[in-house]
């Protein structure tokens, strides 16, 4: 079998990909500034970093420490709003040879369906992910946590915009299971699996945190294994593709989520040190599907084997 004759295409409902790997949100900036670094035309996505309706000048700083294999931010969604998105980025990033995926933020379920139904103006987009999840924002998490919010912004944002939608979840929940049924049930096509996890570091000899803003987002291999449990979790529970995220930074991880009821995957912290991390991975993963003697991706996608009663 050569390398040319597999298929990585992934289907996620409306939302048809090349291959499973994409680039995270808040991690890949707007792509221009990963240009030197990486052939776009190779990912299956890029999803750039967050937006919200109005500019945001984001956390006090410092923004991010790094911590025992993972990485706490604080960002804040520090952006220039909506229309500076459109207006300056998204005819470059429309431009590339992959699908572009929007991600948007918001104060309230009527601004997020607003955002959603201006950029259904623009069909070029492949989607929209919905960042109902991000820890680092007053109330950022609402939507995330509650299955009855997250089910109705879900359904707001669909009444509002034709284009695909992925809801991005938060892993800071007591059942992430019941946060991705609800927005199922509403008609999201996909599930992002997860955003980061809330923690905080702190300078005993100062007696300070070290964040500005105190607590942030944990990321990076650290998460790998919470991240894995609940993409495992939601694919035994609910009917609806998944994304995988946290702490992927080689082919392997990139196959235990896939294995683990992924459709497809999202690249993040590891970009920051290896910025040409996910087109390798797209390479990788074609190797390494040719030594399984598979045909297509979706061959091993949820194929993960659980031991009888569990």
């Amino acid at each position: 079998m050569t390398q040319t004759s597999i298929d990585l295409g992934v289907q996620l409902n409306r939302l048809s990909l090349k291959n499973p790997i994409l680039v995270a949100s808040g991690t890949f900036g707007y792509a221009r500034e990963m240009t030197s670094f990486i052939d776009f035309s190779r990912l299956g996505g890029i999803i750039p970093k967050t937006v919200t309706m109005q500019p945001r000048a984001g956390n006090p700083p410092p923004r991010t420490v790094e911590t025992t294999a993972g990485l706490l931010n604080s960002i804040g969604l520090d952006n220039d709003g909506l229309e500076t998105f459109i207006d300056k980025h998204l005819d470059y990033l429309c431009g590339l040879d992959t699908a572009i995926i929007a991600n948007i933020a918001a104060r309230n379920m009527d601004e997020l369906a607003q955002m959603a139904e201006r950029l259904n103006a623009y069909p070029q987009l492949a989607g929209v992910e919905l960042n109902i999840s991000c820890p680092n924002v007053s109330g950022g998490v609402d939507f995330g946590t509650n299955p009855e919010m997250a089910h109705d912004v879900v359904k707001k944002v669909r009444n509002a915009c034709d284009l695909p939608i992925i809801a991005k979840l938060t892993p800071n929940v007591t059942s992430i299971a019941s946060i991705a049924q609800a927005v199922a049930e509403a008609g999201t096509d996909a599930v992002s699996l997860v955003n980061t996890f809330q923690g905080t570091a702190i300078n005993w000899r100062s007696r300070k945190p070290i964040l500005g803003a105190v607590f942030g987002g944990l990321s990076g291999p650290a998460i790998k294994p919470l991240a894995l449990r609940a993409v495992c979790q939601v694919a035994r529970a609910v009917d609806v593709p998944i994304i995988g995220i946290g702490g992927i930074s080689n082919i392997d991880d990139v196959m235990e989520f896939l294995v683990a009821g992924a459709s497809a995957v999202q690249i993040g912290t590891a970009s920051f040190y290896n910025p040409g991390l996910s087109a390798a991975l797209v390479e990788q993963l074609e190797e390494t599907l040719a030594s399984e003697n598979c045909s297509s991706v979706k061959e091993i996608i949820g194929s993960l084997q659980y031991p009888e009663g569990r």
